[in-house]
């Protein structure tokens, strides 16, 4: 079993090897760009780990962790268009860069060169991996659609929102993780057992996330601490405090939505958040799902060896302050 930091090298040496046409310049530039602005590569290795859990040939899973991480990356210009981001990766945005139309061919384009990568896989295999990646892709865009829908309404409820999350978020790293099994030969139900494993963990991570948003170090958390808060994004912490708040707090909480002096509004809303324990709330929820992850992973019958490091992944990603 490789760790997280050795199967990186395996990614970056794939999207460094990967070569795309010419011509138009301006339609292909973009792609090379966002795929080299770095990041975590999260998924593809997880990906890679799924792949090694189940004892298969890391060469063979290449090509799935490639489309998975093209696609990722796909999502992120489109989204960086709806968000109207200046930065990702503290570096301008494609469509800063190239101009909005640009950025969506582009973006378009992405999407076709993630399924020529899911076409390399092995031809005994194509079928399954083909059917997975089409569900984790659908369910991205699905999620991204219910994200937005949110903003604008009022009476979005806890449920709904973990469905979002599901979709928006876990499910492509749940997703990743079942393309890895199937490229190394696992049984329906193991891959099966995996892809729940790697989803649950996704909605304990996007909880945490959240948490994060409100309770994290500043100095750590590499994001604008109250972040959240200041755009009154329906997050867990804020849906929790609005199914729990007397009449009174409702009021001082919707008061907040036209408070200008940043400082105060996240100060006023967290002192709501500590008055409920939305915090401990959401822990409570966030170490359900993660106990979920951990009971499918051990319910895959493989030697304990094989699943050390994604142990100890999925442990540092929950223990994390950033």
């Amino acid at each position: 079993m490789h760790s997280p930091s050795e199967l990186i090298k395996h990614v970056e040496q794939a999207i460094n090897e990967t070569t795309y046409p010419e011509y138009p310049a301006s339609l292909y530039e973009p792609i090379s760009y966002i795929m080299n602005l770095g990041g975590k590569r999260l998924r593809p290795i997880m990906l890679l780990m799924s792949a090694e859990l189940f004892n298969g040939d890391l060469k063979a899973a290449i090509p799935a962790a490639m489309a998975i991480e093209t696609f990722h990356n796909f999502t992120l210009i489109h989204d960086d268009i709806m968000d109207k981001a200046p930065l990702r990766r503290g570096k301008q945005t494609v469509h800063e860069k190239w101009g909005d139309n640009t950025a969506i061919l582009s973006g378009d384009v992405m999407m076709v060169e993630a399924n020529k990568h899911i076409t390399n896989v092995g031809i005994h295999i194509l079928k399954p991996a083909l059917d997975t990646f089409n569900a984790t892709a659908q369910g991205v865009c699905e999620g991204q659609q219910l994200d937005m829908e949110f903003e604008s309404r009022n009476n979005v409820s806890i449920a709904e929102y973990i469905g979002m999350i599901r979709l928006k978020t876990a499910v492509l790293l749940g997703g990743a993780m079942k393309l890895g099994a199937i490229t190394a030969g696992a049984t329906p139900e193991e891959a099966e057992l995996i892809y729940q494993f790697g989803e649950n963990l996704g909605i304990a991570f996007q909880l945490q996330d959240d948490i994060l948003d409100v309770y994290g170090d500043p100095e750590k958390f590499g994001k604008q601490v109250g972040g959240d808060i200041i755009s009154d994004k329906k997050t867990f912490l804020r849906l929790k405090l609005q199914e729990l708040a007397s009449h009174e707090h409702l009021k001082r909480l919707d008061a907040q939505v036209i408070n200008g002096d940043y400082a105060t509004k996240v100060s006023n809303v967290t002192d709501l958040y500590n008055l409920y324990e939305v915090r401990e709330k959401a822990t409570e929820i966030m170490k359900e799902y993660l106990d979920n992850a951990f009971s499918a992973l051990a319910k895959i019958n493989v030697p304990d060896q094989n699943k050390k490091e994604l142990v100890l992944l999925a442990n540092q990603l929950m223990n994390r302050e950033h």
